[in-house]
């Protein structure tokens, strides 16, 4: 690793894009879990005291925050997620996860170089700055509730914008894309117990079968979609894992279920428990067996607001970014948290992958690192002029 001790020699174009390559690299090497990213911290921490950025004394466990400014000013934030994911990785990098079965799969790795590159930007026109930045590396973004330790931990208050992203394989490098109102989906987790009778499989009568009436909830369930609520509302119910017996000739007494929710309607996300709930009871009740339900909320949709949706389009199109209004999307992102509280908006990259999020072989191209960090640095610049009332965007 080259080490930053002068940050106007580490900002010339080729300095920085080496080094960011290595920074991601050397992330992606030593991977850690959701609110176990210690070791990823302390990377962090040294590469920003390096360049003689200040971080704040804030109560998180991993992950951490920086400033840069003046601290007087608007006060704008700009966040990149630093977890990985328990994936064996068959990728055969040269740089691949030296730790078997944690993998940087969902490009956690290229979100925290390209913005600890914008900082370095930042820090290096820190004089220029009408305002202050606030850049985010956040832990368990994978659990769906990094965002809330973030909040509760005060290091946002008083911000008055807020900016993440997500690279995206399906977009060639040099796109970035967004939208107004929801960008991914609110998304929650459930388990479902059905509990008959069990018997030998060659006397079904003296039972109650279990999966039987698993078979007949799983199909149930999909009612919630094509029945309960609007066909111009997208919902998803998917099972995704289903556990009952250990011999093929006994019915077993339990079944185990477990799936997910996926709207981008709040009033829908509050309804479908109760839905799913009267949905497993009666059928399992018609079939003489007891179902319960466990549900686990997760972070609900990702709600871009309008303003600063535009704006980041802007910004985009000045750093000549080919920018595309994307689709709602039905994964999850725990920046929802964030936009409940604080305007701002979520984007994403383009990276150009031949594999998909959480994939084993998943990669990006770190073509995509310089050019971001360069477009987050201007961002949260354009954003302090913005909030102080400078709109004109060729002053940046």
């Amino acid at each position: 690793m080259t080490n930053v001790t002068n940050i106007k020699e580490v900002t010339s174009e080729q300095a920085l894009s080496q080094h960011l390559i290595e920074v991601r690299r050397n992330l992606h090497y030593e991977p850690e879990l959701s609110n176990e990213e210690y070791k990823t911290t302390a990377k962090i921490r040294e590469w920003l005291t390096e360049a003689n950025i200040r971080i704040l004394d804030v109560p998180l466990a991993t992950g951490l925050i920086a400033e840069i400014g003046s601290g007087q000013g608007p006060i704008v934030a700009i966040r990149c997620d630093i977890d990985a994911l328990p994936i064996k990785e068959q990728t055969n990098l040269p740089f691949a996860s030296q730790i078997d079965g944690k993998m940087h799969a969902c490009g956690h790795d290229f979100h925290t170089a390209a913005i600890l590159g914008a900082a370095y930007l930042l820090k290096a026109r820190e004089s220029e700055l009408t305002g202050t930045v606030r850049v985010l590396f956040q832990p368990a973004e994978e659990t769906g509730h990094g965002a809330t330790s973030v909040l509760a931990s005060g290091g946002l208050n008083d911000v008055s914008a807020i900016f993440g992203l997500h690279n995206n394989q399906d977009l060639p490098v040099g796109t970035f894309g967004t939208r107004t109102g929801a960008l991914t989906a609110g998304v929650d987790r459930f388990e479902i117990t059905i509990r008959g009778i069990g018997a030998h499989a060659a006397y079904p009568e003296n039972g109650v079968d279990s999966i039987v009436s698993a078979a007949q909830i799983i199909l149930s369930l999909q009612t919630i979609a094509s029945r309960i609520t609007s066909a111009t509302e997208p919902v998803i119910v998917s099972v995704t894992r289903i556990n009952g017996g250990n011999t093929w000739n006994v019915l077993p007494e339990t079944v185990e279920l477990e799936g997910t929710v996926r709207t981008y309607n709040e009033e829908i996300r509050r309804l479908i428990p109760e839905k799913i709930n009267q949905i497993i009871k009666g059928t399992a009740a018609a079939a003489g067996a007891e179902a319960e339900l466990h549900w686990y909320p997760g972070p609900p949709a990702t709600v871009n607001d309008r303003d600063w949706a535009d704006f980041t389009k802007e910004i985009a199109a000045l750093a000549d970014y080919k920018v595309l209004d994307l689709a709602p999307q039905m994964g999850g992102e725990d920046f929802s948290f964030y936009l409940q509280q604080i305007p701002g908006a979520f984007v994403n990259i383009g990276t150009n992958g031949a594999y998909g999020l959480h994939h084993p072989q998943f990669d990006v191209d770190e073509e995509a690192l310089l050019p971001t960090s360069r477009y987050f640095a201007l961002l949260a610049e354009a954003a302090i002029k913005k909030l102080a009332g400078v709109d004109n965007l060729n002053e940046l």
